[in-house]
């Protein structure tokens, strides 16, 4: 980690409509209960973003008090990404850093755009316990 006393996380796909999405809200509501709120800083984005967060996201992480429905999937920039100290990838990103002190992970996680809610539920519930452990790992 940086000699900063603020970690940056980055959660990135290609559309930036689900997998991020709902990491990007767990990792929200994890700093938010951690009472990390000056120390964590949460990135977002893909590489080709969506027009709107997928719909079934919206609906599972609705079953979680999470409200996705007023975000819009972003671009994120390589600048951005390699201000981050982690970068969580969905499994679906060709993201090439030059930034050596950038920890990029694979999370490999399946798209959940047109899936069925039960799968969407397993891929929620998956990226809610990946997010949990990055925060375990750093704080």
């Amino acid at each position: 980690m940086g000699t900063e006393s603020t970690t940056k996380l980055g959660f990135v796909c290609v559309q930036n409509a689900g997998r991020s999405q709902m990491s990007a809200a767990f990792a929200e509501r994890e700093r938010d209960r951690r009472e990390l709120g000056g120390s964590i800083e949460i990135l977002t984005g893909g590489t080709h973003p969506a027009e709107s967060v997928h719909e079934e996201v919206i609906t599972v992480m609705r079953e979680r008090d999470i409200d996705l429905s007023d975000r819009t999937p972003r671009e994120v920039s390589t600048d951005e990404l390699e201000s981050c100290d982690v970068v969580a990838t969905m499994g679906c990103s060709t993201l090439e850093l030059d930034a050596e002190d950038v920890d990029v992970r694979d999370w490999a996680l399946d798209d959940p755009h047109g899936q069925d809610l039960d799968t969407v539920r397993e891929i929620r519930d998956d990226v809610q316990q990946r997010v949990k452990a990055l925060f375990d790992e750093f704080h």
